[in-house]
């Protein structure tokens, strides 16, 4: 089994819905999610399915509306990209609207790496 386009398209359609068990169908047992900020080098850095589903599930905690549109896939064997524009609204009221991209690793037909990195935009003014 390998990754392919079709399979980031489907992974990004699972984020859009908000469905985290459909989310960690696509990871490896091994598993690793970097996120975008955090005190490391790589962000925050999540190992293991329980910690990657936990973290997973935080994004919609802090924005319960997060989309991911306008979606750009790439693989080519173990490595892929997807390229979109991550929306939502703070828990503030403002809106978010900022281009970012993953970068992925695969091992046997499944994410072995999600690593996150998303340009520094200031949030919008709360619609009104």
């Amino acid at each position: 089994m390998t990754v392919t386009i079709a399979t980031l398209e489907a992974f990004s359609d699972a984020w859009n819905r908000h469905d985290v068990d459909a989310l960690m169908r696509f990871m490896s047992e091994d598993c690793v999610f970097q996120t975008a900020a955090g005190p490391d080098a790589c962000g925050t850095r999540h190992s293991g399915t329980e910690a990657v589903r936990r973290a997973f599930a935080a994004a919609w905690q802090a924005v319960p509306d997060a989309q991911w549109i306008n979606g750009r896939h790439f693989v080519s064997g173990d490595f892929g990209t997807s390229q979109w524009t991550f929306t939502g609204t703070a828990a503030d009221g403002s809106r978010i609207e900022t281009d970012g991209v993953d970068i992925f690793s695969f091992k046997d037909g499944k994410i072995a790496l999600k690593n996150v990195f998303r340009k520094a935009r200031p949030n919008l003014p709360a619609a009104g």
